[in-house]
């Protein structure tokens, strides 16, 4: 081997060598992150909402900041004794002093049907991951009255059941998720070290992504919850394999051409780079979009997720390429790599072949459209392209026709968990033995000198059951009132559950009813705010959100396409695809599994993956269909490009929706539905929308899709 010949080798083993060290000092910080998370909800409120005013001032009536712990007692054989409520008192009592409890309790107060106890333990609020073992403590405590059934509840017992549902995310969901790439690459590649080493490419962009996020969380420059952090691991697994399989796709091509390895990938490189950039930008802007939101979880997702997304394309541009280009054609091994035309060429040459000779009255020897799945699929665009765009058209349009009966109005605290969660189970006890709004109350922070007027006005509000002022041993109605800062606090039991749409309509009831108070400075905040808040914050989102992710989507196209008809029919088609995913979604949550609802940020979320990620792979099939075009005309191009792409595409979007499908490991609705919205809407984008619907409007249009360039094949 010559002096320069071994120079070429240096640069990328060099490149594997850097990619090595650090993927083995950032490496743990996946396991890290869940050092710098959080998951107190109050944490995520809207920041402008009257409801995050009062968390802040509700503070202040409290000597140290806590979380309670709901207790319920049901008796075994009926009415509740005077003996088991004596029992009831000593064990609040001493679950008051249990480690992480702050040594006070309320007494044991008995239902209006007699058969029920409840108690309420202030748990410190600083627990973190020890929020469950306290938890665990006061149950122990509260199992001594005998004869009855305990049950938890509360903001306490909520979080404990959170920190459990996320205790496993480092494992469980990473294994699963690079498990089931894994077993994917290998069925469809029939390759050993091609599937391993794009999961490798995955696991050093996720490495540096964690690193990245653990210091600026560390710092509070972003917030990162249990939810942020398996998204950002799905999300940077599945971009860091899209990008890599296209990159490989190509590289094989250039392989099979007769090129030499080198050479081979840098025409790969050169003529993937600006796709995958391309479509990296568009995810990555896209989220941070959501930097405009009023709710901090979005705000929070946007940049960790942005910070995923480039790291992802940064392994894929310079790690795997220096691995592929070490291995050559023991990258695809088995498989053999013949020299001659690329596969997309020569399967498309003869669909266009088949395809003439049909229309002259003759036979192609051979299958029509050439042999494989691709191929055949560009014959049929290219000999009925209105007719498939037509009906894809309508199919999809049916289906968004159902979006609107999508209710993203919040989850109920008894839907928030997919498995039995103890929360859940006290919160249906409490509901069904005291007035459903126990133990969420509304509450109503007014200033002191007006405080009988603010409570006669809350307690006359309809769907309010009872009100009462907190008093200085911080229980409602307990003696004097608390007075702080000139302000009481007082807390309201509604009629209906606290996260019922109920309890929720009569936020603006009761907020209309204290502000009507002259001088009292009244606000209403509590659980029930917070959701009705919320939801109202989340819809003005999606209508700021959703126009600037596809205006930044639309400017991304039109300068990588250098056209202005084509990028506004590519976002016109992955908008389509969003509203039909919405539409199927409402039926199968309504009448498949049972959701009464989704949480309000579900749909944006879905849209920004669903319209980010569905405008990657029209990208990458039109950047191809471009370049052939440029050559060899439009048509042409349409067939190229689909046959040349098809496989690789599709094989990314399985990838991409079994990635996203993985996070149903994480036993709470969320994830469920964003696993189902993003695996669903991601494969009708890569099956119907980027292989029928698109390939067929171009062709159909022809030429004209360029406008107002012109492309050179065409002339």
């Amino acid at each position: 081997m010559t002096r320069p010949g071994r120079w070429r080798w240096l640069l990328p083993a060099l490149a594997v060598v850097v990619w090595l060290l650090v993927g083995g000092t950032t490496g743990p910080f996946a396991g890290k992150l869940g050092q710098v998370a959080t998951n107190d909800q109050a944490a995520f409120l809207p920041e402008s909402a009257e409801s995050t005013r009062v968390n802040e001032l509700q503070r202040e009536f409290q000597k140290e900041q806590t979380v309670p712990v709901i207790i319920v007692w049901v008796g075994d054989s009926g009415r509740i004794t005077d003996a088991q409520r004596e029992r009831a008192d000593r064990a609040l009592q001493a679950a008051a002093k249990v480690e992480g409890a702050t040594g006070l309790a309320s007494p044991a107060v008995p239902s209006k049907d007699g058969r029920a106890l409840q108690g309420v333990v202030p748990l410190k609020s600083d627990l973190g991951e020890d929020m469950g073992t306290a938890v665990d403590a006061v149950r122990a405590a509260a199992d001594r009255v005998p004869d009855t059934e305990v049950r938890l509840s509360g903001p306490a017992a909520t979080q404990a059941d959170l920190s459990e549902a996320f205790a496993g995310i480092d494992g469980l969901l990473l294994g699963v998720a690079l498990g089931v790439v894994l077993l994917i690459l290998l069925v469809v590649y029939r390759s050993v070290l091609l599937p391993l080493t794009v999961i490798l490419t995955a696991v050093f962009a996720l490495a540096v992504a964690s690193a990245v996020v653990y210091a600026l969380a560390d710092r509070d420059v972003v917030r990162v919850d249990g939810q942020v952090r398996g998204i950002l691991f799905i999300l940077v697994i599945g971009a860091a394999t899209d990008y890599a399989l296209l990159l490989t796709a190509r590289f094989r091509e250039e392989l099979a051409a007769g090129q030499d390895r080198f050479a081979a990938m840098r025409v790969a490189w050169r003529r993937s780079v600006g796709a995958i950039t391309a479509s990296a930008a568009t995810v990555a802007l896209a989220l941070l979009a959501l930097l405009v939101s009023d709710l901090t979880n979005n705000r929070s997702l946007g940049p960790v997720g942005a910070i995923g997304v480039v790291c992802a394309v940064i392994a894929a541009l310079t790690f795997l390429p220096a691995v592929l280009v070490l291995l050559g054609r023991a990258a695809y091994w088995p498989a053999r790599l013949t020299p001659g035309k690329t596969a997309g060429t020569e399967q498309a040459e003869r669909a266009v072949r088949a395809e003439q000779a049909e229309r002259d009255g003759g036979s192609e020897q051979g299958e029509p459209g050439g042999r494989g799945l691709w191929p055949r699929v560009a014959a049929l665009v290219d000999r009925r392209p209105r007719r498939i765009w037509i009906t894809t058209l309508v199919a999809l349009a049916a289906c968004a026709a159902f979006s609107p009966l999508l209710k993203a109005q919040g989850v109920p605290l008894d839907e928030i968990f997919i498995n039995d969660a103890r929360s859940v189970a006290g919160q249906r006890a409490l509901a069904e033995h005291f007035p459903a709004g126990a133990g969420n109350p509304a509450v109503v922070i007014a200033r002191a000198d007006h405080a009988q007027q603010v409570l006669k006005a809350t307690r006359d509000t309809d769907g309010v059951a009872d009100a009462a002022t907190v008093g200085e041993d911080g229980r409602p109605g307990g003696g004097r009132p608390a007075v702080v800062d000139g302000q009481v606090r007082i807390d309201a039991t509604l009629t209906a559950a606290s996260d019922s749409d109920a309890a929720k309509a009569t936020i603006p009831r009761l907020r209309q009813a204290v502000h009507s108070v002259d001088g009292a400075d009244a606000r209403v905040g509590g659980y029930t705010a917070q959701q009705y808040d919320t939801q109202r914050t989340a819809s003005h989102d999606r209508t700021l959100i959703i126009p600037l992710v596809l205006a930044i989507i639309l400017l991304i196209l039109i300068a990588l396409l250098r056209s202005l008809f084509l990028p506004v029919l590519l976002v016109g088609s992955v908008a389509l695809n969003y509203l039909a995913t919405l539409g199927v979604t409402a039926l199968v949550f309504t009448y498949g599994f049972g959701f009464s609802g989704t949480d309000a940020s579900v749909p944006l979320y879905g849209f920004v993956f669903l319209v980010a990620l569905g405008v990657d792979y029209n990208i990458f099939l039109m950047t191809r269909v471009r370049e052939e075009a440029r050559r060899h005309g439009t048509r042409a191009g349409v067939l190229t490009g689909l046959t040349a792409t098809g496989g690789v595409i599709t094989s990314a979007g399985v990838v991409l929706a079994a990635t996203f499908a993985a996070l149903v490991v994480i036993p709470l609705a969320f994830m469920a539905q964003i696993a189902f919205i993003v695996a669903f809407g991601v494969l009708l984008d890569t099956l119907v929308v980027r292989s029928l619907l698109v390939p067929a409007l171009v062709r159909h249009i022809g030429p004209a899709v360029w406008w107002p360039n012109r492309i050179d094949g065409d002339r």
